[in-house]
């Protein structure tokens, strides 16, 4: 879908000044459990399925919308692995958007669907295992990538 008709508006009076947003991101694992990671058109680093939630969303609605766009993949959000935000979730695009991302990281599962590669807004998707995670454009900690994790959700602080 790329950017909604909220977030147009908001870059149209803002521009490429820094913008606060809402995201979700998604640690989607196959049944081999690896995990699922997409590269943009005309980028080269991988990245987490993920994107901003929209007005009226939950963040769990929004990720399983952002799954769907992105990869042709029905999932659900098993639990929140962690919560991030600050300097460290700040990103610039190519065209010059700056935004600071606070970013809720869910650990989903498949429920159904095929990979849709090569779609509207991803042309690679690929699983990783834990072990050999790609450069990654966004940063966050290692702890997500881990199938080894504690029952509650990690932050820092």
């Amino acid at each position: 879908m790329g950017m909604s008709d909220y977030y147009k508006n908001l870059r149209e009076k803002l521009g490429n000044q820094l913008l606060f947003m809402p995201a979700v991101v998604g640690v989607i694992r196959n049944k081999q459990d690896e995990i699922l990671f997409g590269r943009k058109h005309n980028e080269e680093n991988w990245g987490l399925i993920a994107g901003a939630i929209e007005i009226g969303e939950t963040p769990a609605q929004a990720m399983v919308r952002e799954a769907f766009e992105e990869t042709g993949l029905d999932i659900e959000p098993d639990r929140i692995i962690g919560v991030y935000g600050g300097e460290e979730q700040r990103f610039t695009y190519g065209n010059g958007h700056q935004v600071e991302y606070l970013t809720i990281v869910f650990e989903c599962k498949i429920k159904d669907g095929q990979l849709n590669l090569d779609n509207e807004e991803i042309k690679d998707l690929k699983f990783f295992s834990e072990d050999q995670i790609p450069p990654i454009a966004n940063k966050y900690p290692d702890y997500i990538f881990s199938s080894n994790q504690e029952e509650r959700a990690h932050f820092i602080r």
